[in-house]
């Protein structure tokens, strides 16, 4: 099975590459049944037993956010969001943290396998409904808003490169790494929508925040701590980009 993984993940990876790489017909099916049959299910079913065993699943999530098990949706759909009981603007991996320690369970870390299956499972809750931040609902948010556009926009380490290096309209498009660069906030890509996400050029599950982190270490940037008031800040300012689009979990990603 991890053999057929890896081959899948190795001919997913040459379709984003532009005109100048040729699939042959064979690669080309492999793709297309990897997205018929997203890999990281699995880990988003065992998220939903994870959920269960130590937040006490939908119905522990929705009382901890103090919302019915009805409307827990919409409301997943609003994260990152300020949470008055946890004092700041979180992301929805923080929300399992403080419910494990209410529930007198070992948080599992951020960058953790169990988190990353967790948290995934906790925002397919969502799956279909559009995202409804609102960076204007509190002095918090608003504050979280211009906090992620200034770690968006700002220009870093010795080669003076932001998130907008890669990301703004005159280059959306261009071929980075055999990678077309994205719109992160168009509907394919949809960034505040797909996350957690299958990575096939690493066959594994992972957070948005983590793939801020590996873009920072490829463009040799200081990396921002996962959970750091400037990471959720600019989950903040990227899932905004995306308001509207569909959550649809697990995203698939190269």
């Amino acid at each position: 099975m991890k053999k057929t993984l890896i081959l899948l993940a190795a001919s997913a990876a040459l379709a984003f590459g532009g005109e100048q790489f040729s699939m042959s017909d064979a690669d080309r099916a492999m793709y297309a049944e990897m997205l018929e049959s997203n890999p990281a299910e699995m880990f988003v079913a065992g998220g939903a037993d994870l959920l269960e065993e130590h937040c006490g699943g939908d119905a522990g999530l929705a009382k901890f956010l103090d919302v019915s098990e009805e409307k827990l949706p919409e409301y997943i759909a609003g994260f990152p969001r300020y949470v008055k009981k946890l004092e700041g603007v979180v992301a929805l991996d923080q929300v399992l943290q403080a419910l494990m320690a209410q529930n007198k369970q070992k948080p599992f870390a951020l960058k953790s396998a169990e988190m990353f299956a967790m948290s995934a499972y906790a925002k397919s809750i969502a799956n279909d409904v559009e995202i409804n931040i609102d960076v204007t609902a509190n002095a918090p948010m608003k504050k979280a808003y211009a906090l992620g556009k200034e770690v968006y926009e700002t220009k870093r380490g010795g080669r003076g490169l932001a998130c907008l290096s890669c990301h703004s309209s005159d280059v959306i498009g261009s071929i980075l790494r055999t990678q077309p660069l994205p719109d992160l906030g168009d509907a394919e890509s949809n960034s505040g929508g797909t996350w957690p996400a299958y990575r096939m050029t690493k066959s594994s599950l992972t957070t948005i925040q983590k793939r801020f982190q590996g873009c920072m270490q490829n463009a040799l940037l200081a990396v921002i701590p996962l959970g750091s008031e400037e990471m959720v800040a600019l989950e903040v300012y990227i899932t905004n980009l995306g308001k509207g689009n569909a959550i649809a979990i697990p995203g698939l990603k190269r």
